[in-house]
């Protein structure tokens, strides 16, 4: 059973998402503030933390920095519903996806599974599988088996849904990939109309990752296509 940290000081709704979620076959804890959320959180035992923006003693913002300064563990942030800043500001400090509140038991559900298929290797994959050799492409070189990116042999700190997106585009390096394909391997969703999360996710690869010798970005904006990652 995957092991799932709900962060939050809303008991009934957490009492509801633990009940759910247990019927789901996850193992639940719920922690009600956000310091012990990141003491926990940093414990080692969770596959995915899930993270309310509103949360006593340390706000959910400053908990998910402290979390993102020690580990890429996924982390889903629970934002006010229409609350555009919370949801920008913690794309950009490494959240993996949101899910604005007031949300369904189902809907969290649904959400979790898509980052954790996303982040966890496949039972049974070989080293001789494609999608597990290493690609490099200039300065960039990933390591999918291993989940680790190095730029120009420097590695790179990227969130699990940063090295998905990353991957994908090198892998289709010099061609332009859509955002709503980039949605569905990053987040596991379609891209929801409006959703600026693929933008705010490629700004914080493109602020990690080196420039190429004429000081353009390795990831280029593609009109009406999408983002195409291109050689040097």
């Amino acid at each position: 059973m995957a092991k799932v940290l709900l962060i939050d000081d809303d008991v009934e709704l957490m009492d509801m998402l633990k009940e759910y979620l247990e019927r789901e076959a996850f193992d639940v804890v719920v922690v009600e503030d956000g310091a012990a959320g990141v003491i926990e959180a940093l414990s080692g035992k969770y596959e995915i933390a899930v993270l309310d923006v509103m949360m006593p003693r340390l706000s959910g913002i400053e908990s998910l920095r402290q979390i993102r300064a020690k580990s890429n563990m996924p982390i889903l942030m629970l934002t006010a519903k229409g609350d555009d800043a919370d949801r920008i500001v913690g794309l950009e400090l490494g959240a993996d996806d949101y899910v604005p509140k007031p949300c369904t038991p189902r809907e969290l559900t649904a959400r979790i599974r898509a980052i954790l298929r996303r982040t966890q290797q496949l039972v049974g994959a070989t080293n001789s599988d494609e999608t597990l050799k290493p690609i490099s492409v200039g300065a960039l070189s990933m390591y999918p088996e291993q989940r680790r990116a190095d730029w120009a042999g420097k590695e790179l700190e990227l969130t699990s849904t940063e090295f998905n997106l990353l991957e994908m585009l090198a892998r289709n390096v010099g061609h332009p990939v859509s955002k709503n394909a980039l949605s569905e391997i990053g987040l596991g969703r379609p891209l929801a109309r409006f959703d600026r999360n693929i933008d705010v996710h490629l700004s914080s690869l493109r602020q990690k990752l080196g420039v190429l010798s004429d000081g353009r970005s390795c990831i280029q904006t593609v009109y009406r296509l999408g983002y195409q990652y291109i050689r040097e």
